[in-house]
């Protein structure tokens, strides 16, 4: 199978599209297939063997957003994909599916992002129906979308969105698990973020607007806690101020065997953000064994059961947040208890097995265009 993958989000910047892309590339080339990467610039030239294509970009919230250029029309013209994968398309993506589809490749759109969710949460009112209606748009060019949740199904069956279908995200079950809370670098970590021995609140993300890490000031004065922070981004000095005079270790961006020790060093894992398509890093807290707290909003719905493996509180209302983060500070038995059931829940998720289901949607999509070009091939007194 060869396999065009145009992405709105590529290394070197880190995000949940960026990462569930280059799981996808991992698989494909383990696998045995073929593959290309279009993304903005600024990307490497390659990975995992496949040459990564790049595209002008603009600087929006320390992300590049690629542009559209007619380059992109050629460059799957020339390397004639069996099907094409769109990662979160916005401008690039719609692009890039409106290529296909004149090629006459089929293409697979991964819903992974809240357009619309952004104008809603600025209060940019009529842009917000203008916003879904552009996703409306992209993603009725594509001849499958794939949703992370029963809450972006919704949404984009609101409004009008066909040809849609559910695909999951892996987590990494080896690096992220129970048993790297052991290791020396964990102990040490553990000294730096409880050195009275307080339990660590943690949360890993970008530190953006979306996320809502300064909902974490909900948490004032509970006694016994430390709070620690990994990510950055632009909502750094918000969040710097909301949380002033509260414990905070500020981590930074990690990634690798440095983040698998974070998670390790944690007790709970807190979530604040109401706009998240499916949610990653839950999916990493409790694959490393951990209780996880987040709004019963998108994502987090599917991810987490209300009581088993963590809490859902009651969006945008702080105390109900301050409530289930207080019950598995105090309740040391209810956190191991809760963190196993996240771990349980998670083992069916690897990267394999959530790829394998891709690469089947990709497979549907493909003989759905074989059989259509078979079908306009028949001549109509046949067909009669």
């Amino acid at each position: 199978m060869r396999v065009a993958v145009v992405s709105e989000s590529f290394l070197p910047t880190i995000s949940g599209v960026t990462t569930s892309v280059c799981k996808v590339l991992d698989e494909l080339r383990r696998t045995g297939h073929d593959a290309l990467v279009i993304a903005p610039f600024g990307a490497p030239p390659s990975y995992a063997g496949f040459p990564v294509h790049t595209v002008p970009s603009l600087s929006y919230r320390q992300f590049p957003v690629g542009l559209p250029n007619p380059r992109v029309l050629g460059v799957l013209a020339d390397f004639e994909p069996d099907v094409l994968h769109a990662a979160s398309p916005f401008l690039l993506g719609a692009q890039g599916i409106a290529a296909a589809r004149r090629l006459g490749v089929p293409s697979v759109a991964v819903f992974q992002t809240d357009v619309a969710g952004y104008a809603s949460r600025n209060h940019l009112g009529q842009a917000t129906g203008l916003a879904w209606r552009f996703v409306k748009w992209v993603h009725d060019g594509a001849d499958l979308t794939l949703v992370p949740s029963t809450a972006s199904m919704k949404d984009l069956r609101r409004i009008g969105v066909q040809r849609l279908d559910r695909w999951t995200r892996g987590v990494d079950l080896e690096s992220y698990h129970p048993n790297t809370r052991h290791g020396a670098g964990v102990a040490e970590l553990r000294r730096r973020l409880a050195p009275n021995g307080e339990v660590v609140v943690g949360y890993v993300g970008r530190i953006a607007p979306e996320k809502q890490v300064e909902r974490f000031r909900a948490l004032r004065g509970l006694p016994g806690i430390s709070i620690a922070l990994v990510g950055d981004g632009p909502s750094t000095p918000l969040v710097a101020r909301a949380l002033a005079g509260m414990p905070v270790t500020w981590l930074g961006r990690l990634a690798g065997a440095e983040l698998a020790a974070a998670y390790a060093s944690f007790d709970v894992f807190l979530h604040a953000g109401t706009e998240e398509t499916f949610g990653q890093t839950l999916q990493e807290a409790h694959a490393a064994g951990l209780p996880v707290v987040a709004p019963r909003a998108g994502g987090p719905i599917d991810l987490i059961e209300h009581g088993t493996d963590g809490f859902l509180f009651v969006p945008d209302d702080d105390r109900d947040l301050r409530r289930h983060v207080a019950a598995l500070v105090t309740d040391v038995s209810l956190r191991h208890r809760m963190g196993e059931a996240g771990r349980r829940a998670v083992l069916g998720r690897s990267w394999e097995t959530v790829c394998s289901t891709l690469f089947g949607f990709y497979q549907q999509v493909i003989d759905e265009n074989l059989a259509m070009r078979a079908e306009t091939l028949v001549p109509a007194a046949q067909r009669r």
